[in-house]
C-alpha cells in the first residue's frame, strides 16, 4: 500500500461509523427509520445534517425519518426518481418490511445503496443480534448484495457498491453483521475525501431526474398480459451490466487504494484439500484457524464470498473444484428448504458445472459438500468450533448438515479448546451493569490505546436493551497485529470489575491467566479495606493464581472532576482509562515517563473532545491522571493474609 495514491486515513471506529463516513461525503440524503442495530448509522447521518454538513460537492445533506421502514423505502425511491443520490439504514424486520418497495426500486432501475446491520429475524423469539435471515429474505428483489466483515470493508464496499450501482442502474445493499461489526471498534483506514470524490463522481453528472417536467417519463404503470413479461425479461439487459460494473469497481478501487476485493477471495486455498465457505465477520476467525492448521501440516483453506448478488457461481466452482470436501457455514437455518440459502446456491453452481453448462469450468467429480448453521442470533463462533468443522471434513463425517456451539443432536463437539492469539496480545474482560457507560468506556480505552501506542484493537460489549440495570460484559483485545478472532473472550490477561456484585453472582476470574491483573471498583481508600471487602472464595482464587489486585473509586473521582452533572457517568469511564494506562503493559513497553505520556494523551483527548471546549478537555485529563495516580494496589503481604489477621 506504500505506492498507492490513496492508502487511507488511519483511525479507530466501528462499522456504523465507517458507513456514516462514506455516506455523509458522497450521498445527498438519508431516508431511514431507526431499528437496532442499524440505528447508530442513521443517528450519525442525522448529526451531520444537524451540524450543517455538506457533501463533497458542497450540497447540504438531507435527512428524513418517516413513520416506518416501508415508508423509508418509498421515500428513498422518490428521492432516487428525482435524480438524487440516496441511502438508507435498516435491519431485520425493518428490511423485510421494505421488501415490497425493494422490488419497485430495482424494477425502476434506480441506483441506491442501503446499509444493513444484518440481524436475526424474530421467530420463536425476538433477537437483536447478528444473523443473515433478513438479507436472505430479500435476496430475490433484484438488488446487488455485498457482505462486509469489518469496518474497513464497510467503508470500502460502500464506495464500490455506489459506483457499481450507478454504472449498472441497479440498487445495492452493503450488509455487515449486527453488533459484531456495527458496534465493534477496530483499526481501519478512512477513505480520503479526494478518493471518494474521484471514485464515485458528481451525482449531478451521473444520475437522471425522472421527475423533470421538461422531459416527462412514465414510471411504474400498470402492465397487463401483453406487456408485463416483456418488461420483466427486458430487465436482463440491465442486469447484464452488473457483473462488469462491479468487476471494474473492484479493480479500480484496488489500483487507487491497494485494498483488494473480488466477488470471492480464497485464503490459502490454492493447494487446500479441505475448505470452509463463509461470509462476513466469521471469516476472520476461520482465517486464524486455517493458519493454525497449516502449521500442523493440514491443508486447510477458506473461500470468502463478498458478492452474494450477483452470485459468483463460476468463480466458486473454479476456486473449490480441486478440494476433497468443503463446508458452507451460514448464520441462518431454513429446515424446509433443500439446503440453507448459500449452500443451495453453491450446490447449484456445481450441478451446472458437472452438467457442462456453458461458461463453467469442467469438473468430472464433486467435492463432498457439507453445510452448517452457526452464529445465529449473535451466538459465538469460536476457534474450537471452526476446528471441529475441519475435523469433521477430514474424518469424512456422515453428518452432511451440522450446527455449532449449542447442545443438539446435530452439533459438532470440539475435541480441543483452541486459543489462537495475535502477537503481543493483551485482553481484558469487563463486568458492569447495562446503562452504566461500559460501552463508551470500552470504546474510549480502545481508541486511545490504538492512537497512543500504535497497536491494533478490537472492542465490543454484550449488547441488549434488556441488560439495562442488569449485569453485562464487555471485551477488549489489544495486539501488535490485526485481531481476527471475533468471539467473547474466555482467556484474558486482565479483568475489570466495574460492578463489585459480580463477585457474588459469577466467577469473573475464569480464564484469567496466572499472574493476571484484577481491577475493581471500590469505595475503600485503604488496601486492607479493599482486601477485606472481597469474598473469601475470591481471596483464595487471587492468592492461588498470584493475581495483582488493584482498586479505585471511579464514581467519587468522576463526581469531583466533572463540571457537568450529565457527564458524571461517562467520566467514570475516563477514570478507568487512567487505570488501564497504569496496569496494562504498554506504557512500560514504550518506556514512557509521565511527562511524555500526558503529552501524548492530551493530544488524543483534544482530538476527541476539543470541540466541546477547554473545560471538557481539562476535566478529562484530570480524570485520567487521577485514575493513573490514585489507584490502589493491594500488596502481596496483605493478599497473603486473611482480613481478621490484617486487623489484628
Amino acid at each position: 500500500m506504500e505506492n498507492v495514491k490513496y492508502p487511507g486515513i488511519p483511525t479507530t471506529g466501528d462499522g456504523s461509523e465507517a458507513a456514516v463516513w462514506v455516506e455523509t461525503h458522497v450521498s445527498q440524503a438519508a431516508v431511514t427509520y431507526p431499528i437496532t442495530p442499524s440505528t447508530n448509522m442513521g443517528y450519525g447521518y442525522q448529526v451531520a445534517v444537524a451540524n450543517g454538513r455538506t457533501n463533497l460537492w458542497g450540497e447540504p445533506l438531507m435527512f428524513l425519518e418517516p413513520e416506518s421502514e416501508h415508508s423509508a423505502g418509498s421515500a428513498a425511491e422518490g428521492f432516487a426518481l428525482a435524480g438524487g443520490r440516496v441511502t438508507s439504514f435498516t435491519a431485520s424486520q425493518g428490511l423485510v418490511l421494505q421488501k415490497e418497495v425493494l422490488h419497485v426500486i430495482s424494477g425502476k432501475r434506480l441506483p441506491a445503496v442501503f446499509h444493513i446491520g444484518a440481524r436475526a429475524l424474530t421467530s420463536q423469539a425476538l433477537n437483536i443480534h447478528a444473523g443473515h435471515d433478513d438479507v436472505y429474505a430479500v435476496a430475490d428483489t433484484g438488488w446487488g448484495i455485498l457482505f462486509a466483515g469489518s469496518a474497513q470493508e464497510v467503508a470500502d464496499l460502500a464506495l464500490i457498491a455506489r459506483r457499481a450501482s450507478e454504472d449498472s442502474h441497479t440498487p445495492f445493499m452493503v450488509a455487515q453483521d449486527g453488533f459484531l461489526n456495527t458496534h465493534t471498534v477496530e483499526n481501519y483506514n478512512l477513505p480520503e475525501p479526494e478518493l471518494m470524490k474521484q471514485f464515485v463522481g458528481d451525482p449531478a453528472e451521473k444520475l437522471v431526474n425522472y421527475f423533470d417536467p421538461d422531459n416527462p417519463v412514465l414510471t411504474g404503470p400498470v402492465e397487463n398480459q401483453d406487456a408485463y413479461m416483456k418488461g420483466r425479461i427486458a430487465q436482463r439487459a440491465f442486469y447484464a451490466r452488473v457483473v462488469p460494473a462491479l468487476e471494474e469497481a473492484f479493480r479500480e478501487y484496488e489500483r487507487l487504494t491497494g485494498r483488494s476485493y473480488d466477488f470471492v477471495k480464497g485464503y490459502r486455498l490454492e493447494d487446500a484439500e479441505y475448505a470452509i465457505v463463509a461470509m462476513a465477520s466469521m471469516t476472520f476467525t476461520i482465517e486464524a484457524v486455517v493458519d493454525a492448521l497449516r502449521e500442523r501440516g493440514v491443508k486447510a483453506g477458506l473461500l470468502r464470498v463478498y458478492s452474494y448478488r450477483p452470485f459468483p457461481a463460476v468463480q466458486i466452482v473454479e476456486s473449490l473444484k480441486h478440494v476433497r470436501a468443503f463446508a458452507v457455514l451460514e448464520r441462518t437455518d431454513e429446515p424446509l428448504a433443500g439446503s440453507n440459502p448459500l449452500t443451495r446456491d453453491v450446490k447449484a453452481a456445481f450441478a451446472d458445472a458437472l452438467d457442462g453448462y456453458p461458461g463453467f469450468p469442467h469438473v468430472d467429480r464433486l467435492p463432498k459438500i457439507y453445510s452448517g448453521a452457526a452464529g445465529l442470533g449473535g451466538r459465538d463462533i469460536r476457534p474450537a468450533d471452526v476446528m471441529a468443522v475441519f475435523d469433521h471434513l477430514i474424518g469424512e463425517g456422515d453428518r452432511r448438515f451440522f450446527v455449532l456451539n449449542i447442545k443438539h443432536p446435530l452439533a459438532l463437539e470440539p475435541e480441543e479448546d483452541v486459543d489462537i492469539t495475535a502477537k503481543g496480545t493483551f485482553r481484558m474482560r469487563g463486568y458492569s451493569v447495562g446503562g452504566f457507560g461500559s460501552v463508551t468506556t470500552n470504546k474510549v480505552i480502545a481508541s486511545t490505546t490504538a492512537d497512543l501506542f500504535g497497536l491494533y484493537v478490537q472492542a465490543f460489549p454484550k449488547y441488549g436493551s434488556e441488560k439495562k440495570g442488569l449485569p453485562t460484559n464487555y471485551y477488549l483485545t489489544v495486539a501488535e497485529e490485526p485481531v481476527r478472532i471475533r468471539s467473547e473472550l474466555k482467556n484474558v490477561e486482565m479483568i475489570a470489575i466495574n460492578d463489585p456484585n459480580a463477585l457474588h453472582y459469577t466467577n469473573p476470574f475464569k480464564g484469567l491467566k496466572p499472574g493476571g491483573v484484577v481491577w475493581m471498583q471500590s469505595f475503600a481508600k485503604d488496601a486492607r479495606d479493599v482486601w477485606a471487602s472481597i469474598p473469601a472464595w475470591a481471596r483464595q482464587t487471587i492468592r492461588e493464581n498470584n493475581y495483582r489486585l488493584f482498586a479505585i473509586d471511579t464514581v467519587d473521582i468522576a463526581r469531583e472532576v466533572s463540571s457537568r452533572p450529565d457527564l458524571v457517568m461517562r467520566m467514570q469511564g475516563i477514570v478507568l482509562l487512567g487505570v488501564y494506562l497504569r496496569v496494562a503493559p504498554f506504557v512500560e513497553r514504550l518506556k514512557l515517563n509521565e511527562e511524555e505520556l500526558w503529552e501524548r494523551v492530551e493530544k488524543i483527548i483534544r482530538k476527541y473532545f476539543g470541540k466541546r471546549g477547554e473545560q471538557v478537555v481539562k476535566d478529562n485529563m484530570t480524570a485520567i491522571q487521577r485514575g493513573y495516580r490514585e489507584i490502589i494496589e493491594v500488596p502481596a503481604d496483605v493478599i497473603a493474609t486473611e482480613p481478621e489477621e490484617v486487623g489484628a
